[in-house]
């Protein structure tokens, strides 16, 4: 575990630990799992999606996270934001081969990071100078992988990250120390984020999951605007605000609310199975799970990190199938920019012992 992967549970489980208990969704779980059965054919709920869509996203399963970006190269999970953009400089950048390990690996999804905490763009974007256009190779990373999942029949999503250290705008980060208190954003970020997730989802077509971190810091009014925006936009795309390290028991309304989806990071749902009819502020919504784990220990590609165990990614994958859930399983790029072999055999061992 490196000091800043240490450092960015410490704060998405301070997160939770502080909220109010009334912030919280929550019901037993053996009660909800019963109530789930008898009304499932009924249940139409208050979600923006329709059963029928949701369903439809859920029947996708298996997909890959993809974290790749400044921090590959700086060798940090959370860059200072300070790096030179000349410091990315991929030698053998194959985003291709990506896609065609995930379709190879039994994936049918794949989420890449756009913009990570060191603030960085995988794509030329109008609104900021620290993106691949000011950078070593200056190839649109975001426009290769939507092509290529078109290519190889992988739906693409992309993640955003919230927590910025390069393109601050006065915000407070969680790793800035200034004042004490909690991180936050101001109005001038809030436009820079608006407008950066208006080219993502303007410039590359239709976006089958829009994967936002870190949303805490946006606050729950520019959070609800952000929603509904990425909503005008592409109305098909399923929304994940990711409510961090948790089993998925709870939900914590104060810090991911809105969101389509429940992100299960790090963890899988206990062993009744992922509840995805919950009551929020009076209402009910079916909201579908995602487990989210990297397939070594670090969410980027850090020399010496292998896959874990086959028996461990096996029983994993397994738990989710058995629990309803989604495993968006993180397979990093190296610093040449492909998928490490070791990394390509290991999905391929999981396919068979997973009989995908």
């Amino acid at each position: 575990m490196t000091a800043h992967g240490s450092s960015r549970r410490r704060f998405l489980g301070a997160c939770a630990a502080g909220a109010s208990a009334g912030a919280f969704e929550s019901l037993s779980p053996a009660f909800a799992n019963a109530q789930e059965a008898a009304t499932a054919s009924t249940r139409r709920g208050t979600q923006r999606l329709d059963l029928a869509r949701l369903q439809a996203w859920e029947a996708l399963g298996y997909g890959m996270f993809i974290h790749f970006g400044m921090s590959t190269f700086v060798g940090q999970e959370l860059p200072d934001g300070k790096t030179p953009p000349k410091e990315y400089a991929p030698e053998r950048l194959d985003v291709d081969q990506w896609i065609s390990v995930a379709r190879d690996a039994g994936m049918k999804y794949a989420v890449l990071t756009t913009k990570h905490v060191a603030g960085h763009c995988l794509w030329p974007s109008a609104r900021s100078d620290y993106t691949i256009a000011q950078s070593t190779d200056t190839t649109d990373v975001v426009g290769k992988f939507v092509e290529a999942c078109g290519k190889h029949g992988v739906l693409p999503g992309f993640y955003y990250c919230s927590w910025d250290n390069h393109n601050r705008f006065g915000s407070k980060t969680p790793s800035d120390p200034r004042d004490g208190g909690a991180p936050y954003t101001t109005s001038l970020y809030q436009t820079f984020q608006t407008a950066q997730i208006t080219e993502l989802l303007t410039q590359y077509g239709p976006i089958a999951e829009m994967w936002i971190d870190i949303p805490g810091v946006l606050g729950r009014g520019y959070r609800t605007f952000l929603y509904e925006h990425v909503v005008k936009l592409q109305p098909d795309t399923i929304i994940m605000m990711n409510s961090g390290i948790s089993t998925g028991e709870t939900y914590n309304v104060d810090y991911a609310w809105p969101s389509d989806l429940i992100a299960i990071e790090r963890r899988v749902p206990p062993g009744q199975g992922h509840r995805k009819w919950r009551n929020i502020e009076g209402a009910d919504y079916y909201m579908p799970g995602e487990v989210c784990d990297p397939i070594g220990k670090e969410w980027f590609y850090v020399e010496g990190d292998v896959p874990r165990p086959d028996a461990e990614l096996t029983e994993q994958l397994e738990a989710c199938r058995a629990r309803g859930v989604n495993f968006l399983l993180d397979v990093p790029p190296d610093r040449a920019g492909v998928i490490p072999d070791t990394s390509a055999q290991a999905l391929m061992r999981l396919r068979k012992n997973a009989r995908l």
